[in-house]
This record gives structure tokens, C-alpha cells and sequence, in this order.
């Protein structure tokens, strides 16, 4: 039986959902498979950790368990003992009928249970219903990876995912899904026992890194390469965005480190959330000076002179 999922998030019953998804996204990270190949142990705290986030990032599922009335697993619970007196001495059973609560008696002559009083039994004990003699179970939930690059986490994207058995789902990535997020996918997990409905797919997301955007909730942030003219002078410069290229004005007299903000550049609104912004710091490169920069840095004394340095002092 799996583990209490409040335990194995290291979460107290009373989390938040923003504590509970905090705490699966770190432990998530820690003990992926892809962090750490070949390590049987990670594997199986991972597997766990993902079963214990899909009890608890459901509201409905999380109150189910809190109640007792699903497992740790996520399967449906018997009845407790003692929660049903039974009936009076000598009758054994029951059923819910249109004409309310049947009884079988037990002593001579007494008729046993038939197949319909055994399905409404066993439907409101686990769930499940009885088709031609055998009980129908709903199929697992199966957990898959999806890694996806970096702008069709924050744009959305449809990708295809081919899952161990040869089956192939299209998966569709919402705008602004983030590194870790998990997307279920109804009936398309483990097959059903005896006719029983599928189980769900649940479809982890992970976001690879982009070699210039970095993202922050819903802020993109990018260090932007300009030239000592373009910051002393200020200008017009091309900017990449997740949504594509657009021109950034850089004030005169900038200097390296600045950060500029491009509002509604960032994540687009997605979910009721307006967009993020971009933000843009300024990186000065000089490259190599010409002799004629030279040759003015040479001969050049500053009306104010500044000591970029100062801050530094007494540092050693």
C-alpha cells in the first residue's frame, strides 16, 4: 500500500495548494529518472512523489482521502468496520432496490444473494459494478515524461508522445504551462478490468532550458548583448521575445546592468492570468578597439570623472 501522500511531500495536512505543488516540483526535480540514470531507489521515491501529488493537487481526490474514503493509491475504500449495524439475527446481506433495502434470510429454505443484490453490494463498497458475472474495475493511472522546449511551455504547443506499448498521444501543451506541471488525459492510462473504464494518463512536463530566456512565474528575463555606442548614445536596437522580434529603445547614457521592461512580452495570459513582462538587462560588449577608439580613450579626460570600483574598497 502506498504511503500516507501528505508524508511523502513532506507537506502537513493542512498545506496550501501552492505548499503542496512547491514541495512536489522540488522533490520532482530531485528524484527524477533523467537526473539520476540507473538509480532504482530515485525511480521509485519519483514514482512516488507522483502519485502522492496526484492525490493531493486534486481538491476533490485530496477531500476523498482526507475522509478515508480513497486510499493512498487513489483506489476506493470498503466501508469501515462497524460502520453498518447489519441486519436483524437470522438474515444475512443486502441490496439497494427501487423498493428500498432487501434482505436474504439465512436459516433453511432461505434464498441466497442473486447477482443483482451482489452488484449493489460491491458497486457501493468499491466502486466498481458487476457485467456478467465479474466486477468491473477502472483501469491505473499511468505516469509519463514529456520534454518540451522552452517556448512551447510558454507559447503551448501540441507534441506527440509514444508510450511504451507502441501507442502514440498527441499531448496539448497549454500557454504558460510550467516545468513540472502535470496534464491528465481521460481514458487513456491503463485498461479497465472486465469491461471497466480506462484508467488516465498523466503527462509530466518538462520545460529544457533556453540559451538566452530564463523564466521567473510569469516574467521572461534576458540579458541583451549592446555595443558602448548604442548605450552612451542610445538607439534602437532588435529584441528577441517569446512572441518574436521586437525593437527596444535604449536611453542615452545607459550603462551595463540596466534592465529595461517590455510590458506583455513575457508569458502570454493564460488560465484568467494577464501576460507577463520581458525583461531586458543590458550587457556592454566592447569587442576590439579600433585605433581610433584608442587613440580618443588616449586623449580623453571625463568632465565628471567615476570610480566604478569605489564600492569595492575595504572589500579584501
Amino acid at each position: 500500500m502506498a504511503d500516507d501522500p501528505y508524508q511523502v511531500l513532506g507537506v502537513a495536512r493542512d498545506a496550501t495548494a501552492e505548499q503542496i505543488r512547491r514541495a512536489y516540483r522540488r522533490l520532482a526535480k530531485q528524484y527524477h529518472p533523467d537526473l539520476n540514470p540507473g538509480d532504482k531507489a530515485a525511480e521509485e521515491r519519483f514514482k512516488a512523489v507522483s502519485g502522492a501529488n496526484e492525490i493531493l493537487s486534486d481538491t476533490e481526490r485530496r477531500a476523498r482521502y482526507d475522509r478515508g474514503e480513497i486510499d493512498a493509491s487513489g483506489q476506493e475504500r470498503p466501508p469501515p468496520q462497524g460502520a453498518y449495524s447489519g441486519p436483524p439475527p437470522g438474515w444475512r446481506g443486502f441490496a439497494e432496490g427501487r423498493e428500498g433495502t432487501r434482505y436474504a434470510h439465512a436459516g433453511a429454505g432461505a434464498a441466497s444473494f442473486d447477482e443483482e443484490d451482489l452488484s449493489g453490494l460491491f458497486g457501493q463498497m468499491f466502486g466498481a459494478r458487476r457485467e456478467g458475472g465479474e466486477m468491473r474495475m477502472r483501469g491505473r493511472d499511468e505516469l509519463y515524461a514529456l520534454e518540451v522546449a522552452f517556448l512551447d511551455a510558454v507559447q503551448g504547443a501540441t507534441r506527440r508522445l509514444t508510450l511504451p506499448d507502441g501507442r502514440t498521444l498527441d499531448v496539448r501543451i497549454p500557454p504558460g504551462s510550467e516545468d513540472g506541471q502535470t496534464l491528465r488525459l481521460r481514458g487513456q492510462g491503463g485498461p479497465g478490468r472486465n469491461g471497466g473504464p480506462a484508467g488516465d494518463a498523466l503527462i509530466e512536463i518538462h520545460a529544457a532550458p533556453h540559451p538566452h530566456f530564463r523564466r521567473e512565474g510569469n516574467d521572461i528575463h534576458l540579458d541583451l548583448p549592446v555595443t558602448l555606442k548604442e548605450v552612451v548614445l542610445g538607439s534602437k536596437v532588435p529584441v528577441p521575445t517569446p512572441g518574436g522580434t521586437v525593437n527596444l529603445n535604449i536611453p542615452p547614457g545607459s550603462d551595463t546592468g540596466r534592465q529595461l521592461r517590455l510590458r506583455g512580452r513575457g508569458v502570454p495570459a493564460h488560465g484568467g492570468q494577464p501576460a507577463g513582462n520581458l525583461y531586458v538587462t543590458l550587457r556592454v560588449q566592447v569587442g576590439a578597439p579600433d585605433p581610433a577608439l584608442e587613440a580618443f580613450l588616449r586623449d580623453w579626460t571625463p568632465e565628471h570623472p567615476a570610480d566604478p570600483r569605489r564600492e569595492m574598497e575595504g572589500a579584501a
